[in-house]
């Protein structure tokens, strides 16, 4: 805020705190100045603000007048409710600041837990995933070939573990059953393919 905005107030302020009361005639220019230790111009600035606002009047030749209490107690209020308004708006600016700080610092984790899997499945392609087939899962009861199944999740099914049997490099007439539990290899997003595919509404 512009220094004369700020005299014009705490001159406002005086004249509601009966400091200078209405009738009374306000020190010359040169005096506000030095009151409140700024050029003669900033204070001839703040004057003219309270004037325009009917706070003050000047009568030619007498100087500058406190006019009005009641418009000086209003020019508070509605400097107050823009103060109100400011501080809300700093608040927002400050709380989005802190949230984008947040999730850049949120993507940059979830970038290297990205490049981490990336490099793993790179090291070793072979690590296998494993998927339950509960009874919400579909394509149950269903051959490994006429799910189509990797060419539709991009994954080799290795093993199927059924009533605790583990069934290795299950054929293409495999059924996939309820309770089984799918070994399988693939890509870095093989998993959440097969998450989608057995469990679409998930």
């Amino acid at each position: 805020m512009p220094r004369y905005q700020q005299i014009a107030i705490e001159i406002a302020e005086r004249i509601v705190d009966n400091r200078y009361p209405v009738g009374e005639k306000i020190h010359a220019r040169s005096t506000l100045a030095s009151t409140f230790g700024v050029s003669p111009e900033t204070a001839r600035k703040a004057v003219n603000i309270l004037v325009d606002l009917g706070i003050m009047e000047v009568k030619h030749g007498s100087g500058v007048f406190v006019s009005s209490k009641k418009k000086a107690v209003s020019f508070l209020e509605q400097y107050q409710d823009v103060q109100s308004i400011e501080d809300i708006k700093d608040d927002l600016f400050s709380s989005l600041n802190r949230q984008k700080k947040e999730l850049d610092g949120f993507t940059h984790i979830i970038n290297q837990l990205v490049s981490q899997t990336v490099k793993l499945n790179k090291v070793n392609p072979f690590l296998p995933s494993e998927l339950l087939l509960t009874e919400e899962a579909e394509h149950l009861d269903t051959s490994i070939s006429d799910l189509n199944l990797w060419h539709e999740t991009g994954t080799t099914v290795i093993g199927i573990l059924h009533n605790d049997e583990l069934i290795l490099s299950p054929g293409p007439y495999a059924v996939l059953n309820s309770n089984d539990t799918v070994y399988f290899v693939g890509d870095e997003f093989a998993t959440q393919r097969m998450i989608n595919f057995f469990y679409p509404n998930k």
